[in-house]
């Protein structure tokens, strides 16, 4: 099966870190490498999901990751640096996505090397595909024009996603909303609905409703390493709160009482960084101060 994109991807270099790039999907900050530093996470939500998996595991032992949404494989550079000998495949729907990754974020290894492999597929389709049980984590962070596919959001997928973990697997999955979080509720409530332990972690100001932006769930059969997630979020930079047990009931509550499931809102316009990184350059020419250009690679 094909895949075609419809989106223009940019790169933006970033000023503080001379071997990191934010990519840009139409606009939209979509991921943030450290091509010299794999374990640099730039992105709060992406650093709360590298907390659970440095927790998912003794440290240094090796994961079988699952990652549904490549990007610029922010997070599986992570895990094999933090991680080697790791196995991990990247499903992307976007082949000129993943088109672009591989020219322009290379990861400087064959995929024997690395343990990252890549398949361009669509996420759903892909976990009918694979052998249950046979990975350790699985994380989600689908987008399409800004919004997670509504057939990646329902209990169903979540037990598709399941069937793959082993029995102590992790799942984490990363999601956009605003107020009233009516989305972000309904999808917490699908994902309770197949695990038997649940944490929410993500922003003041986003949980209470005050402004858009993302929630990371996690869930697993086993129950989940909550004290030690709370030490880390609240330790980031910018701290983060984890909701669980009675509060994440409290959460929920009502969401279930919907026949419809309510959608993932668009991303709002004025989170475009298209603007802010006007003043960025990118490959194949290193950042010089005083430049003003964004190279954008047409789909």
């Amino acid at each position: 099966m094909g895949y075609m994109s419809t989106s223009q991807f940019a790169l933006a270099a970033d000023a503080d870190r001379p071997a990191a790039w934010t990519l840009l999907a139409d606009g939209f900050p979509q991921s943030h490498v450290d091509l010299d530093d794999p374990r640099h996470l730039e992105f709060e939500y992406v650093r709360r999901i590298g907390h659970l998996l440095d927790l998912a595991a003794p440290a240094g032992a090796p994961l079988r990751v699952l990652h549904l949404g490549g990007g610029a494989l922010t997070l599986a550079r992570y895990v094999a640096a933090t991680r080697p000998g790791s196995r991990q495949l990247a499903v992307d729907s976007d082949a000129a996505l993943v088109e672009f990754v591989r020219r322009r974020l290379p990861l400087g290894q064959p995929a024997r090397k690395s343990g990252i492999r890549v398949r361009v597929a669509d996420a759903r389709g892909a976990l009918a595909e694979l052998r249950p049980g046979s990975f350790d984590a699985v994380v989600t962070d689908v987008f399409a024009a800004g919004r997670t596919p509504p057939h990646l959001t329902s209990a169903e997928f979540t037990a598709a996603a399941e069937r793959l973990l082993t029995a102590e697997g992790l799942f984490a999955a990363n999601i956009a909303d605003g107020p009233p979080l009516a989305h972000a509720r309904a999808r917490v409530a699908a994902i309770r609905s197949v695990f038997a332990f649940a944490c929410l972690i993500a922003d003041a100001g986003v949980l209470r409703g005050r402004r858009f932006g993302n929630l990371v769930a996690a869930a697993s059969q086993r129950e989940l390493p909550v004290a030690d997630l709370i030490r880390r979020a609240a330790a980031d930079p910018f701290p983060g709160r984890v909701v669980y047990g009675a509060a994440l009931d409290r959460f929920v509550a009502g969401s279930r009482r919907s026949p419809m499931r309510p959608p993932s809102p668009p991303r709002p316009r004025h989170l475009s960084c298209s603007q802010a990184v006007a003043s960025r350059t990118s490959p194949p020419e290193r950042p010089h101060k005083g430049r003003t250009r964004v190279w954008v690679v047409p789909p």
